[in-house]
């Protein structure tokens, strides 16, 4: 079993992403969990992540904490997310995210490694 704290967690930085401090509490790195990484996203307001992962391999799962969030797909859906709603993409597909609100917004990610 491995414990790791906010004042631990390895701050990082993703393309596309603006107005959000990134952190990964889990992963090979951080705990040495093989399959997947959990971080925990925390938007200022107005930040976002525009489109990505449309090279992702990777499955991956959000669920907000605080704050709503304004999620899209490349198939022109639209979401307001508010705390404990969740979705899942699957591999290749796109995302975008926008805190359109004046009030932070923190998601929890949870995002499988590439081959898993």
């Amino acid at each position: 079993m491995v414990k790791n704290s906010f004042e631990t967690a390895t701050v990082y930085e993703a393309p596309g992403h603006h107005g959000v401090v990134l952190r990964r509490f889990h992963g090979k790195e951080e705990t040495g969990a093989e399959k997947f990484w959990v971080g925990l996203s925390h938007f200022e307001p107005h930040g976002g992540a525009g489109w990505g992962y449309k090279d992702n391999g990777c499955e991956k799962v959000y669920f907000m904490l605080q704050g709503q969030m304004t999620v899209k797909d490349r198939e022109g859906n639209e979401w307001k997310l508010n705390p404990g709603d969740s979705f899942s993409m699957g591999p290749y597909e796109e995302r975008y995210f926008e805190n359109e609100t004046d009030y932070p917004v923190f998601v929890l990610v949870i995002i499988t490694y590439p081959g898993v």
